[in-house]
């Protein structure tokens, strides 16, 4: 079983990515973790992605392209995987159908986990980090125990640039100026299927493993 996991920014994807993946042995595929790790053992597609990265650019969909092309190819993806963090344009999509034909697979369904504007600029604004630990507490849904403090080492958290409201809806702006395309690309081969996210994590599970079960029946 092939999943693609779509959703804007703050959606919970990395939560539900995690939750698919042990529930249905597959193996999770996010093109951020893959791109580090090129990087960090110096492959070519790393060495080239890396002078990108340096230099403050996108790395090319062709570097993308191509590592999510080796990584699909590696022997533990042959009984299943789920995409988080790719596509995330129409003709990344175009590129993944080929190499998944020429692998003798294809995608089974796509879950796009859906939250309102409103809603995730409430969640992203609540984010916190450890400044020196790295991690990760929200406000709204797993509050340190001191709101200034690090539960594990006490050092002071903050919030990061990129979960200021202006820099979130600018994220936004470009994420459903990418995806709506996407999106209608995938809802045309039948294999979209909605997930609301707006409900509690294990709420929201509940509902991809109903849309799991209905995709397999």
């Amino acid at each position: 079983m092939n999943i693609i996991l779509l959703g804007p920014p703050g959606a919970g994807k990395g939560t539900q990515a995690k939750n698919i993946s042990a529930r249905y042995n597959l193996v999770h595929i996010s093109t951020g973790d893959i791109l580090r790790c090129a990087v960090v053992n110096k492959t070519a597609l790393g060495v080239r992605a890396k002078s990108y990265m340096e230099a403050g650019e996108l790395v090319p969909d062709d570097v993308v392209v191509d590592l999510v092309r080796e990584r699909v190819a590696d022997l533990d993806c042959k009984s299943g995987f789920l995409l988080d963090g790719f596509p995330r344009t129409v003709a990344q999509a175009v590129e993944l159908d080929a190499i998944l034909k020429a692998n003798e697979t294809e995608v089974d369904f796509v879950l796009n986990i859906e939250v309102s504007q409103d809603e995730i600029v409430k969640r992203l604004t609540s984010r916190r980090v450890c400044g020196d630990c790295n991690r990760t507490y929200n406000l709204l849904f797993e509050p340190p125990r001191d709101e200034d403090k690090c539960n594990e080492c006490g050092t002071a958290l903050y919030r990061r640039d990129d979960d200021s409201e202006e820099t979130i809806l600018n994220r936004m702006k470009v994420y459903y100026q990418q995806t709506a395309p996407l999106i209608a690309y995938y809802q045309r081969s039948g294999k979209l299927k909605n997930i609301d996210g707006g409900h509690a994590i294990d709420e929201v599970f509940a509902d991809i493993e109903e849309a799991v079960c209905a995709c397999q029946n």
